[in-house]
């Protein structure tokens, strides 16, 4: 079995990536139950077009992985150390600030479906469209707005790693900072529910060191 001591071979770099989202499930067909939207199986399959929507440009931070645990102690009688740990929480995140402003980023950062945004219409019987104007309300009632994520990054043109959280919901939003001298940066935290199959993610890795 080869060392994995000071191996300079296995250290990856997440040289170019993105980020896309999908509805958690399909509509159901007929009477049949709601299915989980289609993931690739592998690094060389495609993100089905009709679900995934590419999120664009992110800025040079990238994007930050956060997976923490709540481990309680069983303490006892008879000894200072805990007898054992329980877990009793998990939570996976994902972190990361969009910058192009469009219908799928902005519906994605102010937690609404994209189908919200609607072309403004004027005031006329019957009323006429506003051309290239849009506009969305924001409810004081927010509704869910669960998604599926996906992420993937290439270290050269031999390694691949795509990460899917099959669902989820964004739980925090960055300041939305209106500047003279910046771009505008739509920054989220998305963190992981539980998948169909038990799962909070799934990685998949076109790389050689795991063999």
């Amino acid at each position: 079995m080869p060392s994995t001591s000071g191996n300079g071979g296995q250290i990856r770099v997440a040289g170019t990536g993105r980020i896309l989202v999908a509805p958690v499930t399909l509509p159901p067909v007929g009477a049949g139950e709601p299915a989980p939207v289609p993931v690739p199986r592998t690094t060389t399959d495609d993100w089905p077009a009709a679900h995934w929507q590419d999120l664009g440009f992110t800025t040079t931070d990238g994007i930050k992985f956060n997976k923490k645990e709540k481990i309680d102690p069983v303490d006892t009688w008879q000894s200072a150390s805990p007898a054992r740990f329980i877990y009793s929480d998990r939570d996976l995140t994902v972190k990361f600030q969009l910058l192009q402003m469009n219908k799928q980023t902005l519906a994605f950062f102010m937690g609404i479906p994209a189908s919200e945004i609607k072309q403004t219409t004027t005031a006329d019987s019957p009323p006429k469209p506003v051309d290239g104007t849009y506009e969305f309300q924001l409810p004081s009632n927010p509704q869910k707005d669960e998604r599926a994520l996906g992420i993937e990054f290439k270290d050269g043109a031999d390694i691949t790693y795509r990460f899917i959280v099959p669902r989820g919901q964004v739980t925090e939003t960055e300041e939305l900072g209106l500047t003279r001298t910046g771009a505008l940066k739509l920054g989220v935290t998305f963190t992981a529910l539980e998948g169909p199959n038990g799962e909070l993610a799934k990685w998949i890795m076109k790389d050689k060191a795991y063999a």
